[in-house]
């Protein structure tokens, strides 16, 4: 009597030119890394103040330099460079 052998496995047909799909583990590759949160500055350091906010501060600063001085015209400039220094000092310190 004969014996049967097993039917043999088939594969089952992609069509021409289709990409196989494979997960990462059955290709050798490693899982995809997770990066770590980036950290966020101390509340106090120069870092924890966005541009927005510096903008703002210094903005605010010149504007209570023109209003010392009277909101007289031509020292608008020199009123938002100084600011600017002191709100970037104000922030160093911190």
């Amino acid at each position: 009597m004969a014996t049967k052998q097993p039917a043999a496995k088939t594969k089952r047909q992609s069509a021409p030119g289709a990409a196989k799909k494979t997960s990462p583990s059955s290709r050798g590759a490693a899982a995809p890394r997770r990066h770590a949160a980036p950290r966020r500055p101390a509340a106090g350091s120069p870092a924890a103040v966005t541009p927005e906010e510096r903008y703002r501060m210094i903005a605010e600063a010149a504007y209570n330099r023109a209003q010392s001085r009277g909101f007289a015209a031509g020292g608008e400039v020199q009123d938002w460079l100084e600011a600017e220094a002191e709100v970037d000092a104000k922030l160093r310190k911190s």
